[in-house]
């Protein structure tokens, strides 16, 4: 550890940066449970609500560069203070306005910002400035999971707050939620660095000082746009399936409650799958487990569709989804900082994260425009299923370690 730095405590910083994600990403999670009472209360089309999903996934990716350099910047602490305000204003939007261009600007535009401020970019620089490189997929684990437990308290609490409050209000709620963002900032809240050490936090690891540079050569590496171009697979599975599932299952007759089940269901084993990718990341090459992640995708959603719908078959695709959701993320994230350092990870991590929710604008918006086109969603899941397997190959190639020319300092 540098001089200029002291660590944020282990647990003081684990805890607090899994409950931004727990709050930021499960109020998301539970978005797909105000498509259809929203489209029925303004008599929009499918395709009107998943525009604005789909908005807020694409403003999300492409302030995640931004706010991740900010973040890298200055530290975590306004940052989060901003998403808190974002998020809040966003779902009173959401809940209020019934014009279908203030809806995108506020469900989309403000939230999407909101995300970028508040979710895994910005929580991951700071873990990664200050924990030991050996240990960072397993602290990057620690996170993820604890966001994934939120997603499965976060969806029921959702759909009861819906059933006992009525869709406007349940919205309202989630805004004062999304308040609670800003103290727990404060546990995130590094000590000044001077200009030596500024975004280096703990390591210095031969990383260029210069975040242009640090782009540049990003955006010339062979293996980061691979892994790229991989990561925009995972946003499209996701937002398809997170936005368009309930009414899937809602289409074939099944319950709303098997919809709520298998949202909770995806959150609860995304919590074993995000640790233990983020403890294989350890032990294994960490682009196989990615290759392994999307191939099994593409098996699940295969089985999915091809066997009988029912609730029993819900759930076990649920629990085989949930298990692979968020466990591209940290195995990403850590191969980013073995690539190129941790002085720019919340601004390169963002980056990555942008391939991933142009996936996820294409995966929401197409779904709805396919659906309001075909009558269903049948389509999608082909496309869907297609495209994990040229995840799984395209990750198998890349080379997860700093180039020997760059180990000026090892990290």
């Amino acid at each position: 550890m540098t001089s200029h730095h002291r660590p944020l405590p282990l647990g003081q910083m684990l805890l607090c940066g899994a409950l931004v994600v727990t709050l930021s990403m499960g109020i998301r999670h539970s978005f797909g449970l105000w498509l259809q009472p929203i489209t029925t209360a303004h008599g929009w089309t499918r395709e009107d609500y998943s525009l604005a999903m789909a908005v807020q996934n694409l403003v999300w990716g492409a302030a995640g560069p931004i706010v991740g350099w900010w973040a890298d910047r200055s530290g975590a602490f306004r940052v989060l203070w901003l998403g808190a305000l974002l998020y809040a204003l966003g779902l009173a939007g959401m809940a209020t306005l019934d014009q279908h261009l203030g809806f995108v600007l506020t469900s989309g535009v403000t939230i999407g910002l909101a995300q970028a401020c508040s979710t895994y970019a910005v929580v991951y620089g700071v873990v990664g400035r200050n924990i030991d490189p050996a240990k960072r997929s397993w602290a990057m684990g620690i996170t993820a999971a604890a966001g994934s437990f939120g997603q499965f308290l976060m969806v029921p609490l959702s759909s009861q707050l819906i059933h006992s409050l009525q869709w406007s209000p349940a919205l309202l709620t989630l805004a004062a939620a999304a308040l609670l963002i800003a103290p727990l900032a404060f546990g995130l809240r590094e000590p000044r660095r001077d200009a030596s050490s500024a975004g280096t936090g703990a390591l210095n690891d031969g990383a260029p000082l210069n975040a242009m540079a640090a782009l540049r050569e990003a955006l010339t590496h062979r293996d980061y746009l691979l892994l790229t171009a991989g990561y925009f697979v995972c946003g499209f599975q996701l937002a398809f399936i997170g936005v368009h599932l309930p009414s899937y299952l809602k289409d074939h007759q099944l319950d709303p409650q098997v919809a709520t089940t298998a949202l909770a269901l995806i959150g609860l084993f995304n919590v074993f799958g995000t640790y233990a990718a983020g403890s294989l990341g350890q032990r294994l090459r960490k682009t196989w487990i990615l290759s392994f992640i999307y191939a099994m995708r593409g098996v699940t959603m295969l089985a999915f569709v091809m066997l009988p719908l029912t609730p029993v078959s819900v759930a076990i695709f649920a629990a085989a989804m949930g298990a692979l959701w968020l466990s591209t993320v940290p195995p990403t994230n850590a191969v980013v900082a073995q690539m190129l350092g941790v002085r720019h990870l919340s601004m390169l991590g963002g980056l990555v994260f942008f391939s991933h929710q142009i996936g996820s604008f294409m995966g929401v918006w197409l779904a709805g425009r396919l659906y309001d086109a075909t009558g269903d969603y049948q389509l999608v899941w082909w496309l869907a299923i297609g495209l994990a397997f040229a995840a799984a190959a395209l990750n198998l190639p890349i080379r997860e370690h700093l180039q020997p020319a760059r180990r000026l300092v090892t990290a």
